[in-house]
């Protein structure tokens, strides 16, 4: 029975440290990153895992029974929400002008298969 509590004590210490791994890195992201489109890519793929993982940590430790049940239901939410509110960001800073970095390319309105291409303005 300590073998099975200690080992519970250990998944749960390592969801953890995964889940503040891809925290950081989705923080560090936030930080470096120079464009709302980089910005928002960087804060919603390792900012879910890392949530999720951490929800899934509070599973392990709680149990299926309430607090853990409150955590599958927060993955739950995380992985409808995250999406969602990331791909409305990047078409609001779309729709607002917002220019793209380097060769990135937007389907033009008329449907055929060319490209529109946003040119890098240069740095001063």
């Amino acid at each position: 029975m300590v073998a099975l509590e200690t080992a519970r004590h250990l998944t749960v210490a390592a969801l953890a440290v995964v889940g503040v791994f891809f925290l950081t890195v989705g923080t560090i992201g936030l930080i470096r990153f120079p464009n709302v489109y980089n910005r928002m890519h960087a804060t919603s793929k390792p900012t879910t895992l890392g949530t999720a993982a951490v929800f899934v940590a509070g599973f392990v430790h709680f149990g299926p029974g309430g607090a853990g049940l409150t955590s599958l239901v927060g993955i739950l939410f995380l992985f409808l929400t995250v999406p969602t509110g990331a791909h409305m960001i990047s078409r609001a800073a779309q729709k607002a002008g917002v220019p793209f970095l380097g060769g990135v390319t937007w389907p033009s309105k008329d449907g055929e298969n060319e490209r529109e291409t946003v040119e890098e303005e240069p740095e001063e």
